[in-house]
C-alpha cells in the first residue's frame, strides 16, 4: 500500500484547507479509511473514519463539525475538508487504511501508517 497525502500548508486561524490523499496498492471500496494528525511531542490521534460501505463516518470531538472526510473509491482518493482552523490543529496529517480490521468506532482510532503525512500549520 502506498499513501500519498497533499493539499496542507500554512493557514491563519478561521481559515480552510483541503487535504488529499491518493492510496494505491489496493481497491479503496474494500477498506474503512481513516485520518489521523501527529502534532510535536504528541502520540498520533485519530481524528475521522469513513467505513468502507460509506454509511458510517465519526469524528474526534476536537475536530466535529469543523472537518467533513469525503471518499471517492473510483479515484482511489480520501479528502479531509478543514474549515475554521485552530492553532491546536497544527500537526502532520496522515491518511490510512484499516488494514488490521480495527473497524470505524467512535472516537476514531488511529490506523497504521507509513505513509508520507502532509504538514498542516494553523498560526497568525
Amino acid at each position: 500500500v502506498q499513501l500519498q497525502a497533499s493539499g496542507g500548508g500554512l493557514v491563519q486561524p478561521g481559515g480552510s484547507l483541503r487535504l488529499s490523499c491518493e492510496l494505491s496498492g489496493i481497491t479503496l471500496a474494500d477498506y474503512t479509511i481513516g485520518w489521523a494528525r501527529q502534532a510535536p511531542g504528541k502520540e498520533r490521534e485519530g481524528i475521522s473514519c469513513h467505513s468502507r460501505r460509506g454509511g458510517i463516518v465519526y469524528y474526534a470531538d476536537s475536530v466535529k463539525g469543523r472537518f467533513t472526510f469525503s471518499r471517492d473509491n473510483a479515484k482511489n482518493m480520501v479528502y479531509l475538508q478543514m474549515n475554521n482552523l485552530k492553532p491546536e490543529d497544527t500537526a502532520v496529517y496522515y491518511c490510512a487504511p484499516d488494514l488490521r480490521g480495527v473497524g470505524c468506532w467512535e472516537p476514531p482510532r488511529a490506523f497504521d501508517s507509513k505513509g508520507q503525512g502532509t504538514q498542516v500549520t494553523v498560526s497568525s
